[in-house]
């Protein structure tokens, strides 16, 4: 029941933070043993984390974004939401526990400062097939604090539409799905949709569409429960669902929304979040005070078992030769291209490491050969850049379909990004795109000079 902003990349986090990783055991209760990801009957996983690997490492940079800061940089403070802490990347915050779970651990300082955790998967092009359905599901223990010493505790399992990466100001036009909220160490998990403007508008905004309700038998703070979100497009109207251990509690249907609200929010993808906030907008209403306070603990995390992502049913995006070409719908490295002009080769310091491809300006192209779309239409292209350009350089990366002077179906502008190492994922709208194709990434300014490095890009639906 708040608005919130994703994403920044990692920043240097103070030595006190490492001094604190300790505390992590404070106050974390014996978790029970982590189960199996599942495998529900007539679903297939396209995206899981079991979150296994050494106490006290961090997460899978391959499948995690570690969000830092007060804010993504342009975008609104304090995550838009109030909350206070600063998110880090240090274990103190976020880390695995070695058997098989994820901490997420608010901590407080000597000085009263709150530093907390914040990841995002990689991936943001979860969404179902016209047809079909999308179910996104976390298996969770909600700090276990309640009372006066929770006040401010906000942990929350969340996704958010992908066209908020690079934009920062369409919320909530491009969808929030809340499947796990709460606050306060109150037994209850609130289920929330965002959409549509702020404030007011079809999603009753700040507030959202919301639903809540205790967890079933033992409390949410006391033990795990599986948190699930459903969106199905196989039943006309569309059905959002939320459920608590396999219990529906909350559902939205299309019907409830006008047409373009609906077409808006789930005309493209999302990525799925994971959070412990303190204090801000949701917990200080509740409690009807400021939090947290002198009275609010320190160190309890939020224990997460596993993340998941499903699909059933629908088109799908058939493959009928995947042994050549590339995945319209995974990730496809730059460097990996067919043929370019006029760009360089090099390191990047980007998540994962590995190369991008530098030095592009007006004229220069890559070719991706062989990109498989499949019959539900790509509507929308994302690129990982980075740009040191000087002032007043700019320019624009655009996608074309098989010539590098074909017409641009999609573009996007870019310039200085704060340095040609300093990233940012940024989403574009194309035309509907099927079949396979030779693609071709293009980069015109009106300048001569280098304007942009690209790292990876991706469609989605």
């Amino acid at each position: 029941m708040r608005s919130r902003r994703p994403l920044r990349r990692p920043t240097v986090i103070t030595a006190v933070l490492a001094l604190l990783s300790s505390a992590l055991v404070l106050g974390a209760t014996a978790a029970p043993a982590p189960a199996a990801l599942p495998n529900p009957a007539g679903w297939n996983l396209v995206f899981g984390d079991d979150f296994n690997g050494a106490a006290g490492t961090g997460v899978n940079r391959s499948n995690w974004i570690y969000d830092i800061g007060h804010g993504y940089p342009g975008g609104p403070g304090n995550w838009g939401t109030g909350e206070i802490d600063y998110k880090s990347d240090s274990t103190a915050n976020v880390s695995l526990d070695g058997a098989g779970n994820l901490r997420i651990t608010p901590i407080r300082d000597g000085a009263g400062n709150w530093t907390s955790g914040r990841i995002e998967t990689q991936r943001g092009d979860f969404q179902p097939a016209a047809g079909g359905k999308l179910r996104i599901e976390s298996r969770i223990q909600m700090p276990n604090v309640t009372g006066a010493q929770a006040l401010g505790y906000w942990p929350a399992f969340w996704a958010l539409g992908t066209p908020y990466r690079g934009n920062y100001w369409n919320w909530p036009a491009v969808g929030e799905f809340d499947i796990m909220e709460n606050v306060n160490g109150i037994n209850s998990v609130w289920g929330v949709l965002h959409c549509g403007v702020n404030p007011g508008g079809p999603c009753n905004e700040t507030n959202g569409l919301a639903a809540n309700r205790a967890c079933p038998g033992s409390s949410c703070q006391s033990a795990f429960h599986t948190y699930t979100f459903e969106w199905d497009r196989s039943v006309s109207p569309n059905q959002l669902r939320w459920y608590v251990d396999g219990q529906q509690f909350h559902s939205v249907s299309q019907s409830q929304l006008d047409a373009t609200t609906w077409t808006n929010m789930t005309n493209h993808g999302y990525f799925v979040i994971l959070n412990v906030a303190m204090g801000g907008a949701f917990p200080n209403g509740v409690c009807g005070c400021a939090s947290p306070n002198a009275g609010t603990v320190s160190g309890r995390p939020m224990v997460v078992d596993y993340v998941g992502v499903w699909t059933a049913g629908g088109g799908g995006d058939p493959d009928p030769d995947p042994g050549t070409g590339f995945d319209a719908y995974a990730t496809i490295q730059a460097e990996a291209f067919n043929a370019q002009s006029g760009t360089i080769t090099e390191g990047t310091t980007d998540t994962g490491g590995g190369q991008n491809i530098g030095a592009a300006n007006n004229g220069n192209w890559l070719r991706f050969n062989g990109v498989r779309f499949g019959t539900n239409p790509a509507r929308q292209f994302i690129a990982r850049v980075a740009s040191g350009a000087g002032g007043g350089v700019s320019g624009l990366v655009e996608v074309r379909l098989g010539s590098p002077t074909g017409a641009v179906i999609g573009s996007f502008a870019i310039a200085n990004t704060g340095g040609w190492q300093s990233w940012r994922t940024v989403p574009a709208n194309i035309a509907a795109t099927t079949g396979t194709h030779d693609v071709y990434l293009t980069f015109t300014s009106g300048q001569p000079a280098d304007f942009v490095n690209v790292n990876w890009l991706s469609f989605a639906h």
